[in-house]
């Protein structure tokens, strides 16, 4: 097993709480754990339910599920806590990555190797490892910043919609590595803070920069940007999940985009998909004020553009692309 599921903790809680319900929730890269975790949280005298809908983070805490089910015990497995909620007990379960980040990190030097000033990332997987990686780099005579910006759990920490901890040190850093699986946070770190990353994966033990892809993906960007431009119907969308309703933020673009000249439309989604938005034939163009990943890494799967909210301040002339470049896609 690659990641430490913590299965006398969940007992513990379980116990502790005296739940009678516990509605089981997985990232899409542990749900094949649900049936053995399951058992265990019936070994704790407990009736499980496992929620088999797509979790994308700790903001997509299945709620208005748990309650429908009669639960009273959540327990949400691979994330950190994001969102403040009363009501529903939940525990949050971090699944720690067992493995080394020794070799990747080794195989990411070279690439390291024009830069002195390193800022280093990576997700509540592999926190426990940055120290780790931080005295490898040390010993090669790079200096080291780890942000701690206070608004996710740990230092040196970032989420899919969340890169304060590498915006908070990304003056003095030359570059970034990020520690962890896959290009989608390594991505989110090189939008935010417009500075060369790499990634040093530890599950395929290499190291690569993302540089290429964060061009295409700023071409993409720039082009719905001016395609949305001609548009004189959208949708503004709000999020139903329970980190990602922002009505304050959906109702002022509305009335920016109305007082533009333009038509606008709330659309209320908990799953913003094309099929979705292909049911309103009549809509043009649409802001996205749910999770701002959306526009950023479903872009080609949209037939109409699907803007962030500063993309939509770009649109309308209220902030120009170089500033959004600078201040990034995860600041509204």
């Amino acid at each position: 097993m690659s990641f430490d599921l913590e299965e006398e903790k969940l007992k513990k809680e379980i116990s502790k709480r005296k739940a009678k319900t516990v509605l089981l929730q997985l990232p899409e890269g542990l749900k094949a754990e649900a049936p053995r975790l399951a058992t265990i949280i019936e070994e704790a005298e407990a009736l499980a339910i496992v929620s088999a809908d797509p979790c994308y983070g700790a903001c997509d805490l299945a709620l208005p599920d748990a309650e429908s089910l009669g639960a009273d015990l959540i327990v949400h497995y691979g994330h950190s806590p994001q969102i403040k909620q009363e009501g529903m007990p939940t525990v949050y379960m971090e699944a720690r990555a067992k493995i080394s980040v020794k070799e990747a990190v080794k195989k990411a030097i070279p690439l390291l190797e024009p830069w002195n000033k390193i800022g280093l990332v990576t997700t509540v997987q592999h926190v426990h490892k940055l120290k780790e990686a931080k005295n490898l780099l040390l010993k090669i005579g790079k200096t080291i910043a780890i942000g701690d910006a206070g608004l996710v759990k740990y230092a040196g920490q970032v989420i899919g919609c969340d890169f304060s901890n590498a915006k908070s040190v990304s003056k003095e850093a030359e570059a970034f590595l990020f520690v962890g699986g896959g290009r989608f946070h390594a991505i989110g770190v090189a939008l935010a803070t417009a500075k060369p990353t790499i990634v040093a994966d530890p599950y395929e033990k290499r190291a690569y920069p993302i540089h290429d892809e964060v061009q295409r993906i700023l071409k993409q960007r720039w082009a719905s940007i001016s395609e949305a431009k001609g548009a004189e119907s959208f949708g503004v969308l709000i999020g139903l999940k329970s980190g990602q309703k922002r009505i304050k933020e959906a109702l002022k673009i509305k009335e920016k985009l109305q007082k533009s000249g333009r038509k606008a439309t709330l659309l209320a989604l908990r799953e913003i998909t094309s099929n979705a938005l292909m049911q309103f034939p009549n809509i043009e163009a649409f802001v996205n004020t749910a999770c701002p990943r959306l526009s950023l890494d479903d872009t080609p799967s949209f037939l109409k553009p699907i803007l962030s909210l500063n993309e939509a301040l770009v649109m309308l002339g209220e902030m120009d692309w170089e500033e959004l470049c600078r201040k990034g896609w995860f600041e509204n």
